[in-house]
């Protein structure tokens, strides 16, 4: 099956074709038939593949017992870019941040500084961005924490990120297994192992 056909898009159909200087933020929200969840890195669009259902249930999992236990100050979306600047819009696949930058429902992305958490559940073609790219990127736009998000036996390993201001860079300050409870930016306490248990 072609690229393009796998897309629901015709086989004549011809991929967006860089911009010399590559693309921009903007270009983002008027570019037309883009694949749903297309992300700019570096000024290059990346495509998603479509998610396991590993990855399906952790961002269930974490954005319900986000949104049941943030301050009133604070709220959830899920799969909502972050622009960085000119040339980096990436979509984390949830992300808490202040409610008083919520524009409306036309709303397509957020600030970094209007971000407090990003979380990246990390997928077998996304392992590099999560892992290395897109903390960094987060990091040095000042977004303070950040959690990535493994499978391990089948449940998610949270391993969770506190920015250092001095460097901008992330510091690791746990991983955790089985039970997620932090006290910090937020308390929060997640059954880790409830990834399955979606009516409990």
């Amino acid at each position: 099956m072609s690229a393009a056909r796998e897309y629901g898009l015709d086989d004549q159909y011809e991929w967006p074709r860089p911009p010399e200087g590559g693309w921009t933020a903007d270009d983002l929200d008027r570019l037309p038939n883009l694949p749903p969840h297309t992300e700019l890195i570096d000024g290059s669009l990346v495509f998603m593949s479509p998610q396991l259902k590993f990855h399906t249930r952790t961002m269930w999992l974490l954005e319900n017992a986000l949104l049941s236990q943030i301050p009133g100050d604070l709220d959830v979306d899920r799969e909502m870019t972050i622009r960085l600047d000119d040339k980096n819009r990436p979509e984390p696949d949830l992300l808490v941040y202040k409610v008083d930058a919520d524009t409306g429902m036309e709303q397509s992305w957020y600030r970094p500084e209007d971000v407090v958490l990003a979380v990246e559940v990390v997928s077998a073609d996304s392992r590099e961005r999560d892992r290395e790219v897109k903390p960094r990127k987060y990091a040095a736009s000042g977004v303070p924490h950040y959690w990535r998000v493994e499978k391990n036996d089948g449940l998610p390993v949270v391993y969770v990120y506190e920015l250092d201001p001095a460097t901008r860079t992330y510091a690791l300050t746990g991983i955790h297994h089985n039970r997620l409870k932090l006290t910090i930016p937020f308390a929060i306490d997640i059954d880790l192992t409830a990834i399955n248990n979606r009516r409990g």
